[in-house]
């Protein structure tokens, strides 16, 4: 359809989709959801000339409906071409009805969907139209929660058959035992994957009540340096700015943090101070693409990497793919191994090479092509919208 190019195209209806089920060993999950709730929805936008996008946040169906209610005057009949502006026009107007909450986690999926819609229209992918392509492959870490030494041992080398090069564990009983817990289990994942294969450890630090502070922290980050772990991820509750950069400033590995910050002026003030070596914004939460590729340049403008938090669905992972794309200061890209919302949802899961990197899609939109069979039988028979392009 080359005369969409040529034409105004305008949003004609957003829908929501739930995804449903639950992560395998997530007590975190257990503790909020039932087994049957849902913590994803995918986010169709559709224009009135057919055009279908698909974003993703990391937010339950109630949260998403009820915000979706309020954003659909500011949606219906905007355009569909201009998905940093739209975003921005629904920011500004929503400062006094949850600013930084369950509506900047919809208008991540909203956001998401309309560069989606702008790449088909256009026959880019949107890492080309966010700049250009710096890099065409990225390294993926296989993301996956702690256990006891032997069940980690066992779920590491499942990710080694995967192809995966790089590992990063968390949560589980990691920093809720006691300091010979946490060292047995890195230990055990170390001599899983030998001395070659990149490994991060995830405190979970944004759990309830996180009970640690600085000198824990500072402890355990002087343990994992004799494991040769590459950086140590909430190792202090998120809004400790001031002990995360005391921790940066001794920790003797990398530290990293904010992946339950939204909206880029939250982040502003962590990579003016240098509160952490790597900065990880959630793009299902942040406030979508057009967020988090500003975040991602201004944290370069700092020489701190930008680290995607992925903890989410194939379509969160296609963003953080297009994303890492257009970064001067990316490396790796999060996926969840093993991942329930990526492999069903997608026509052909990416393969990683004999490397352990992962090709980055380089076909319009977010580049991959959606299972809509997946996408149903997780939804409980929702079914994708047929798009035009």
């Amino acid at each position: 359809m080359p005369a969409l190019l040529f034409m105004e195209m305008k949003i004609k209806d957003i829908r929501s989709i739930p995804l449903y089920g639950s992560y395998a060993s997530d007590e975190w999950m257990a503790r909020l959801y039932a087994k049957e709730e849902n913590v994803h929805c995918l986010i169709e936008v559709i224009t009135e000339e057919g055009v279908v996008g698909l974003g993703s946040t990391f937010t339950s169906l109630k949260l998403v409906d009820g915000s979706l209610e309020l954003l659909r005057p500011l949606l219906i009949g905007a355009s569909a071409l201009d998905p940093a502006a739209v975003a921005e026009k629904c920011h500004q107007n929503t400062f006094w009805q949850g600013r930084g909450g369950a509506i900047t986690n919809t208008l991540s999926g909203i956001d998401i969907a309309l560069w989606d819609i702008l790449g088909k229209v256009t026959k880019q992918p949107i890492s080309r139209l966010l700049g250009g392509r710096i890099r065409e492959t990225i390294k993926p870490y296989g993301s996956m929660l702690m256990a006891e030494p032997k069940i980690m041992r066992d779920r590491l080398q499942a990710g080694l058959a995967r192809g995966f090069k790089a590992f990063k564990i968390g949560w589980g009983p990691f920093g809720r035992k006691d300091r010979k817990t946490d060292e047995a289990i890195v230990a055990a994942a170390r001599d899983a994957i030998g001395p070659d294969v990149e490994l991060m450890v995830d405190a979970g630090g944004s759990d309830a009540f996180w009970p640690h502070g600085y000198k824990w922290a500072l402890q355990t980050a002087h343990m994992l340096a004799k494991y040769n772990v590459v950086w140590f991820e909430e190792a202090l509750r998120p809004d400790n700015i001031d002990g995360f950069c005391l921790l940066r400033e001794h920790s003797p590995i990398p530290v990293t943090s904010c992946e339950v910050l939204t909206r880029r002026q939250s982040f502003v003030e962590w990579i003016e101070r240098g509160a952490v070596d790597y900065i990880q914004p959630d793009v299902t939460k942040v406030g979508g693409i057009s967020e988090q590729h500003r975040i991602s340049q201004y944290a370069d403008d700092h020489s701190i990497l930008m680290v995607p938090h992925g903890w989410n669905t194939a379509v969160g992972l296609a963003a953080d793919l297009q994303l890492v794309a257009a970064a001067g200061n990316a490396r790796w890209v999060e996926y969840i191994t093993p991942a329930q919302y990526i492999e069903p949802i997608l026509v052909e899961p990416p393969k990683l090479d004999a490397n352990g990197m992962l090709k980055i899609p380089d076909g319009p939109g977010l580049g991959f092509q959606w299972n809509p069979d997946g996408v149903a039988k997780l939804s409980k028979g929702v079914k994708l919208t047929k798009s035009a392009v």
